[in-house]
C-alpha cells in the first residue's frame, strides 16, 4: 500500500504560530516549595523549554519540575527500571528484570558518585529530583492532571532519589553478550574459523578459550538476568486496571514486538554519526558541528530538549530528561556532541566453585567467600520474593551451574563511580575553551564515547572518553577464568585514550567506525568490534571535497542516503548474464517473463545514482539485492553450528566480493554465481511480495520502508487510542548503512530522533529536530508536533538570544517560592 499525500510541514507550522499568537501574551504563576527566587520559563512553539533563574539550585530543580511535567510516565517506567520494582506493576513474568536490575546497581560510596559528576553534582542531582517530585506532589494531590497511562493502569508515581538518577540500565554497557556468543562459537568450530568472519580489529586479538573453560557450559542461561534489566517494558492486556472497559484491544502476540533485526550484526550497525567542520571549510569562516545520535525509536522521544540558563550557565541542546544538564549541546564559547567510541568494559569470568558450598569460588588456589546481598521483591497478586544477590571480587554473579559447580560473573567497568550516562556533560555544559572540555571529558567514565568540541576560537578536536580497563595478557573477547590468571592491570586514563586538535584535514567524523590512528600506542585498551565503515567514508568523501560548506550543506549530509555499498556492488551486474532459457529459481515466476523482470532492474539500476531514497524502485531492488546478498552470504559461510551466535557484517561479505578466493570455490566465477542468484531471488521476492512491475517496488511504501512509532501501551488498546498516542505510518529512506542510518528492517525502530547542527558564527542559526515531539501528553500540541518535519528530513531553529525566543513564544510562566 502507497503512502497518502504527507500534509505540508508547513501548514502544520502555521497552525503552531496561529496558536502562538492567541496564547503568547498569557503568562501564569505558579507557586512552588522549593525554590529560592522567581524562575521564567519561556516555552517555544517547537516545545523547548528555556528556562531563567537566579541560581544554580533554583535552575536545575526547574529542570527537573518541567521535565517531569512533560515526560512523568516516561519517569515513572525509568524509576522503576532503575529501581527493580517493575515486578510489582506487572508481576511474575518481570521477576527476574527485577533481580537483575537489583543485581547491577551502584554500590559503592554515593557521595563520591554523585560529586564525580561536577563540583556541585550533589547539589545539582538533589535539586533536579526535587523538581521532579515536586511535579509528583502536584499530580497526587490533583489525579486529574495524572496521564493518561496512569489511569488506564491503575497506577500513581513515585517519589525520586537520587539513586535513580544515577542508574546505569539505560545505558550503552559493553559487548559482553557478543563476548559469551563468540566464546560459545570458539567452542563449537574453532577460533580460526570464527576469526575468518567476525571482523576484529584494529589488531589481532586472541579469542582461544583457556583450556580451563568448558566451552560446552556456555549457554544463554549465563546472562539471562543481566539481558532481563536491559530490555525494554512491555505491557500486556492483563495490566490494564479495567481491561474490559472499553479501552482494549484483541492483543496480537505478533504485533507484540517490535521488528526484529534482520541479523546478529544489526546491533552493530546501529550507531551515531558527528563531525566538526573547521574555519577554513566553511563559508563564513566559522566553526559548524553536527551530531545525530540514533537510539530506538520511541513515543515520547528518548531525548528531550532545554535550554537553562543561570549565573555560570547558559546552554541549550539535549539529553536524557531523567538526566539534568545537557549531553549534547552549545554555550556561549563552543559545541559538542557525541557518538560511541566502542569500548570493552565488561568481562565474563567463569569460576570453579567448592563442591560442599557453593558460595565460595576458587581464586588463586583457595576458596573465597562470595559476598551476598538479601533483597526483597514485592511482586503483584503474589507474595514477596526473597533473592540473595552474590558477587565475587570481579562483580555480579550472574549465573551458578549447580549441577557442574560452576559460577558466572560480569566484571563492569561502568560500575565504578562516574559510569552513569551523560552526567559528566555537567561539567562539559560549562567548558569555555578546548582545555576545559578536554578537563571535563576526563570525568565522563560512561562506556565508551566520540566527544567533539569547536568554539568561537576556530578550535575543532575529539576526545574519546569512558572507563577503559588495560588488559596486558588476554583480549576480553572470549570468557575466562575467574582463578586470578585473567586480570585487569588498571584503568586507561581518559586523556590517554585517543585525541586530536585541529586536524591537518581542517574536519573531523566520527561514526561508530574505528577512528583510533595507527599511531596510537595503548591498544591494550581498544577493542576489537566496531560498525561497518560506510557512514564513516561517506562523511570522509563529502567533508574533504575541498568545498566551502554551509549550515544547509550540513543538513543535507546529515540527512544523506547515499550508499556506499550500492557503489561497490552494482557494478558487478555488468559482468552478470542473464540468460531466458534458464530454469527460475523455485519461487519464481515464468521463465521468460523473470527474464525481462531481472534485465529491466538491472537496467535501472546501471543509470542509478546510489541513493536510497524514498518514492525510487532502484533503491528498492537495490536494497533486496543486498539482503539477499547477506542472507545468502551468512547461510554460504556461517556453519550450521553457530548459526544464531555470529553474523557477517556487510563490509567482511563485500571483501570476499572483492577478493574471491577459495571461499567462492571457483574464485571469480564463483562469486558471479553467488551475486546473479542473489539477484534472481531479490527480483523474485519484489515481484512476489510487491507487484509484477518495477514501479511496484517503490521504497518508502507502507510495507517496504517506513517509519510507525508505537507508544509502549499501543498493543493492548484499541484502534482510537491507537490513533490518538501512535505516531506514522510515514516513508522513510536509508537504511544501516547510509548517513542518515534508518536501520535494515522494513519498519525503521531506530536512528536518529534528535538531531543538532550549530554554526559557532552565530548561535541563532542553530538547527535541531526531536521527533516526535517534547511532551508525552498526546492531548499536548507538543506531543507529536515534529515528527512531520523529522520524517521529511526537516529542522527547526534552536535559538539561544530571548529577542529570538520571544519571536517563537508559545507560553511564558513564572514558578515562585512559597512564602
Amino acid at each position: 500500500m502507497r503512502f497518502k499525500p504527507v500534509q505540508s510541514v508547513y501548514l502544520a507550522i502555521s497552525l503552531t504560530l496561529l496558536f502562538t499568537s492567541c496564547e503568547s501574551n498569557k503568562q501564569n504563576t505558579k507557586i512552588l516549595e522549593g525554590l529560592e527566587s522567581n524562575v521564567e520559563v519561556i516555552r517555544d512553539q517547537y516545545g523547548i523549554n528555556h528556562i531563567y533563574a537566579k541560581n544554580q539550585k533554583d535552575l536545575f530543580f526547574t529542570q527537573g519540575y518541567c521535565a517531569a511535567s512533560d515526560r512523568l510516565f516516561q519517569f515513572e517506567v525509568w524509576r522503576r527500571q532503575a529501581t527493580g520494582t517493575v515486578a510489582e506493576i506487572l508481576g511474575e513474568r518481570e521477576l527476574k528484570r527485577d533481580i537483575g536490575t537489583r543485581l547491577f546497581q551502584f554500590r559503592g560510596d554515593f557521595s563520591q558518585e554523585l560529586n564525580h559528576y561536577h563540583p556541585d553534582g550533589e547539589e545539582i542531582i538533589n535539586a533536579y529530583v526535587e523538581g521532579v517530585n515536586a511535579y509528583i506532589s502536584e499530580v497526587l494531590e490533583n489525579p486529574d492532571l495524572l496521564p493518561f497511562e496512569f489511569q488506564l493502569l491503575g497506577l500513581k508515581p513515585g517519589f525520586w532519589t537520587p539513586e535513580i538518577v544515577i542508574s546505569r540500565h539505560q545505558g550503552l554497557l559493553g559487548n559482553i553478550s557478543q563476548e559469551l556468543e563468540i566464546g560459545m562459537a570458539v567452542a563449537k568450530v574453532g577460533a580460526e574459523k570464527v576469526k575468518e568472519l567476525v571482523w576484529l580489529h584494529p589488531k589481532d586479538p586472541d579469542i582461544t578459550l583457556d583450556p580451563a573453560i568448558r566451552g560446552d557450559l556456555l549457554n544463554e542461561k549465563v546472562l539471562e538476568l543481566y539481558k532481563a534489566y536491559r530490555k525494554p517494558v512491555r505491557f500486556l492486556p492483563e495490566d490494564l486496571a479495567e481491561p474490559e472497559n472499553g479501552t482494549a484491544m484483541n492483543f496480537n502476540p505478533g504485533d507484540y514486538e517490535n521488528a526484529t533485526s534482520r541479523n546478529k550484526t544489526d546491533w552493530i550497525s546501529i550507531g551515531s554519526n558527528n563531525w566538526l567542520v573547521g574555519p577554513e571549510l566553511t563559508e563564513n569562516g566559522a566553526t559548524i558541528m553536527a551530531n545525530d545520535p540514533h537510539r530506538t525509536l520511541a513515543v515520547p522521544s528518548l531525548r528531550y530538549m532545554a535550554h537553562l540558563v543561570a549565573p555560570g550557565w547558559n546552554v541549550i541542546g539535549g539529553g536524557e530528561p531523567e538526566i539534568p544538564g545537557i549531553s549534547i549541546g552549545h554555550n556561549e564559547y563552543g559545541t559538542w556532541g557525541l557518538t560511541v567510541f566502542r569500548t570493552d568494559g565488561e568481562d565474563l569470568y567463569v569460576y570453579d566453585l567448592n563442591p560442599k558450598n557453593l558460595n565460595q569460588y576458587n581464586y588463586q588456589g583457595k576458596w573465597e567467600q562470595m559476598t551476598i546481598i538479601e533483597e526483597t521483591i514485592k511482586v503483584k497478586d503474589k507474595k514477596d520474593v526473597h533473592v540473595e544477590l552474590k558477587y565475587t571480587r570481579h562483580g555480579p554473579v550472574s549465573y551458578i551451574d549447580s549441577v557442574h559447580f560452576k559460577a558466572y560473573a560480569v566484571k563492569c567497568a561502568w560500575l565504578e563511580p562516574g559510569g552513569s550516562p551523560y552526567l559528566a556533560s555537567l561539567r562539559m555544559d560549562q567548558a569555555k575553551t578546548w582545555e576545559e572540555f578536554r578537563e571535563a571529558c576526563s570525568y565522563s567514565n560512561i562506556p565508551g564515547e566520540n566527544m567533539i568540541w569547536t568554539d568561537k576560537l576556530g578550535n575543532i578536536g575529539w576526545q574519546a572518553v569512558g572507563i577503559a580497563p588495560v588488559r596486558k595478557n588476554f583480549s576480553g573477547m572470549v570468557p575466562v577464568p575467574g582463578d586470578g590468571r585473567y586480570e585487569w592491570e588498571k584503568y586507561l586514563p581518559i586523556l590517554e585514550k585517543p585525541n586530536i586538535l585541529n586536524p591537518e584535514s581542517g574536519f573531523f567524523a566520527t561514526a561508530n567506525q574505528n577512528v583510533t590512528p595507527d599511531s596510537y600506542n595503548n591498544w591494550d585498551a581498544i577493542t576489537y568490534l566496531w560498525s561497518d565503515p560506510f557512514r564513516g567514508d561517506r562523511l570522509k568523501k563529502v567533508l574533504e571535497s575541498g568545498k566551502k560548506f554551509s549550515m544547509e550543506d550540513m543538513k543535507n549530509l546529515q540527512t544523506d542516503y547515499h550508499s556506499i555499498p550500492a557503489s561497490l556492488l552494482v557494478p558487478y551486474l555488468e559482468d552478470l548474464e542473464f540468460d531466458p532459457s534458464a530454469a527460475r529459481l523455485p519461487d519464481g515466476q515464468g521463465s521468460g517473463q523473470s527474464f525481462e523482470l531481472e534485465t529491466e532492474a538491472m537496467n535501472l539500476l546501471q543509470n542509478w545514482n546510489f541513493e536510497l531514497g524514498k518514492d525510487l524502485p532502484e533503491a528498492g531492488i537495490y536494497v533486496a539485492w543486498e539482503r539477499q546478498i547477506m542472507d545468502n552470504a551468512n547461510a554460504l559461510f556461517v556453519p550450521e553450528e553457530i548459526k544464531g551466535l555470529v553474523s557477517l557484517q556487510l563490509k567482511t561479505i563485500i571483501d570476499f566480493l572483492q577478493n574471491p578466493d577459495n571461499s567462492w570455490a571457483t574464485g571469480e566465477t564463483g562469486r558471479d554465481k553467488f551475486l546473479k542468484e542473489a539477484f534472481i531471488q531479490a527480483i523474485n521476492f519484489l515481484s512476489n511480495t510487491y507487484g509484477p512491475s518495477p514501479e511496484d517496488w517503490i521504497y518508502g511504501q507502507e510495507q517496504f520502508k517506513h517509519v510507525f512509532i508505537k507508544h509502549s501501551l499501543s498493543n493492548i488498546l484499541n484502534e482510537e487510542w491507537r490513533e490518538k498516542i501512535n505516531a506514522g505510518p510515514l516513508p522513510r529512506g536509508g537504511n544501516s548503512y547510509t548517513v542518515c542510518a534508518t536501520g535494515g528492517n522494513n519498519k525503521q525502530t531506530h536512528g536518529a530522533t534528535f538531531k543538532l547542527i550549530v554554526d559557532t558564527g552565530d548561535w541563532d542559526s542553530a538547527i535541531g529536530t526531536n521527533t516526535p515531539g517534547q511532551s508525552g501528553d498526546p492531548d499536548s500540541p507538543f506531543y507529536k508536533n515534529l515528527f512531520e518535519l523529522w520524517a521529511s528530513d526537516q529542522y527547526f531553529p534552536v535559538y539561544y538570544s530571548k529577542e529570538k525566543i520571544e519571536s517563537i513564544e508559545a507560553e511564558r510562566f513564572i514558578l515562585s517560592p512559597k512564602k
